[in-house]
């Protein structure tokens, strides 16, 4: 009989948990939120992955009304291969044109219901790897093709071809608390004249009473320091460790500065890093990293697992709580019960 009991006990478990799960809620209606999306580069790279991706976008729309989603933003690496004609089948097995059409075709699906700021990462520079600066960023994305990217631009950055690019670039957001907020997007490892450019326009007067958060690719380890300069072949960069020294400690108003890149397969610590420093107003400045992109089968998984993170704003303009969640795993009854990352690294607030 004991035997029995303990064997309906193990059978019952796992129902029990499922029906523990909740669906993704605000803890305050009044609350606001936006979705960080890690490194999308696995999901592009294998055909077999782009539905989890769209998965993760299908999931934004559906609930960007009861979130209170004001905008969404991506850690960069947006491909594999920036300009890559043959991969070998193991590497990847979509071309770079491949990439570049899903990823665009992807968050184009968002257009008119969202805003979304991309940053760009190594990947999506040179022919493999940031071998040199030119990028197809600008091939398959442009400010206009969202209206609501439209509405939010304030300023552009300098771009290699002399474009008007989205590549370095600033969005104006009034949150529904009617806090000023901007969001910058700074290239992979930003050029000097990237970060002058950076720092004469949140200098401005127009915007001394804006709160900003930094989007760029590369800026914390998985040790939560800034990172130090990497070994790729571009000259004239700014990683982690220079862009805190001569952009984000001088600044009076950056407030959250977000990055991916780094990673390691199947080990959540080698995809999160997270500090505080003071900026020369005084003023804690919240640094992550988030990325997923090995998780869920390592560098040729299935891309990431559909992690991704939504951050809530309570109304006291303070408390920020984060939560790291799976659509992916959402679906399915089966796997509802894993659809939340409950580890302190992976469910935490803070206050700003």
């Amino acid at each position: 009989m004991l035997g029995l009991i303990l064997g309906l006990l193990i059978f019952a478990l796992p129902t029990f948990a499922q029906q523990a799960y909740v669906k993704p809620k605000l803890s305050n209606p009044d609350s606001w939120s936006f979705v960080l999306i890690p490194d999308p580069q696995t999901y592009m790279k294998f055909e077999r992955n782009l539905g989890t991706f769209h998965t993760m976008i299908s999931w934004i729309k559906e609930n960007k009304d009861s979130l209170n989603t004001q905008f969404v933003l991506c850690t960069g690496d947006l491909v594999e291969q920036n300009d890559l004609l043959n991969p070998n089948g193991k590497q990847a097995n979509q071309t770079s044109k491949q990439q570049w059409t899903s990823i665009s075709s992807a968050f184009h699906r968002l257009n008119g219901l969202v805003p979304y700021v991309l940053a760009t990462g190594n990947h999506d520079y040179g022919h493999v790897s940031a071998e040199y600066r030119a990028t197809q960023y600008d091939k398959y994305f442009s400010v206009e093709q969202n209206p609501l990217n439209a509405a939010a631009i304030r300023e552009v950055g300098p771009n290699l071809n002399g474009a008007s690019t989205g590549v370095n670039a600033v969005y104006e957001f009034k949150t529904p608390h009617q806090q000023k907020l901007l969001v910058m997007v700074l290239e992979f490892a930003p050029r000097n004249e990237v970060v002058e450019w950076a720092k004469k326009t949140l200098d401005q007067p127009k915007y001394a009473d804006h709160s900003v958060f930094l989007l760029t690719h590369t800026y914390l380890n998985r040790d939560s320091k800034h990172m130090p300069r990497e070994g790729y072949k571009i000259e004239d960069a700014n990683y982690g460790e220079a862009l805190f020294e001569k952009l984000v400690k001088p600044s009076k108003n950056i407030r959250m500065v977000f990055s991916g890149h780094i990673g390691a397969p199947d080990n959540w610590g080698g995809h999160l890093g997270f500090r505080e420093d003071k900026n020369a107003a005084g003023k804690s400045v919240v640094q992550m990293a988030f990325n997923a992109q090995a998780m869920g089968g390592g560098w040729h998984g299935n891309g990431g697992d559909g992690w991704l993170r939504y951050l809530e704003f309570l109304p006291d303009g303070k408390t920020v709580k984060v939560k790291t969640f799976s659509p992916l795993f959402a679906i399915s009854p089966a796997t509802r019960h894993l659809a939340f990352e409950r580890s302190a690294t992976q469910e935490f607030e803070f206050k700003l």
